[in-house]
């Protein structure tokens, strides 16, 4: 897998996850030194090269005049983020259907700022975890577990057996602000267009919406997302 972007490789570089090589913009400049100082530190084989080289490798081109060379995104399971979780204070971000590989790296940053337990995607109709979602993060999905299911149903039913409350992000639902998001907490966010299908929102305890007052209708699924995170977030810190 290759990790571009400046941000995204420095991150990668906190893991301690296996990085066979980097390649840097000749003549560093910046924080390309401190990714190069960092890698030393580690022992990765650190290449300097043209841009040009680099614009070869990146489909994009945003590099930002670094590159690493890493294995396959490591997954996490079910049971991993389940596991991480104490009394009353776990939250679980749960994507159904975020096809985008900008909202899916969006909504990976913000479940990592929120600190959420980990992020559940399923493994049809559904980006995955790709070099361009681990760039969009800022390198957050080096960080945050995201487990990928084969039926995102019998995932809920894990979920609410382990005592979390599944809270579905929709328009038709009462106000985010006067609904209790004590306890365990898992936030449920649909597709760009479809939303949460109605097999899973049959399935949620609770649907919020958040109060729209322009001529917009609805949110980006990841700023929703951020909004309604940070005010589970902001309950739990005025305990």
């Amino acid at each position: 897998m290759k990790i571009q972007g400046r941000n995204a490789v420095l991150e990668l570089l906190k893991t301690g996850k296996n990085i066979d090589k980097i390649l840097i913009e000749k003549n560093p400049q910046g924080s390309l030194n401190a990714i190069f100082a960092e890698a030393r530190k580690k022992n990765i084989r650190v290449q300097f090269v043209d841009r040009k080289a680099l614009d070869r490798e990146s489909e994009d081109k945003r590099h930002q005049g670094v590159m690493a060379f890493s294995t396959d995104f490591e997954y996490a399971s079910l049971d991993d983020i389940l596991g991480a979780t104490e009394v009353n204070d776990g939250l679980i971000i749960v994507c159904d259907g975020i096809e985008d590989v900008h909202n899916l790296g969006s909504v990976i940053r913000v479940a990592e700022c929120a600190g959420a337990k980990g992020v559940i995607i399923p493994s049809n109709n559904s980006a995955c975890v790709t070099e361009a979602v681990i760039r969009i993060s800022a390198g957050a999905a080096q960080h945050m577990p995201v487990v990928k299911v084969n039926s995102l149903t019998h995932a809920v039913d894990r979920l609410k057996k382990s005592g979390y409350w599944l809270y579905a992000l929709e328009a038709d639902g009462q106000s985010v602000y006067d609904t209790n998001l004590s306890g365990n907490v898992a936030l449920v966010i649909g597709g760009e267009d479809s939303g949460v299908r109605r097999i899973i929102k049959e399935k949620c305890d609770f649907t919020v919406s958040l109060p729209l007052k322009g001529k917009v209708n609805s949110l980006n699924a990841s700023v929703a997302l951020g909004i309604a995170a940070y005010e589970v977030l902001r309950r739990r810190l005025e305990k």
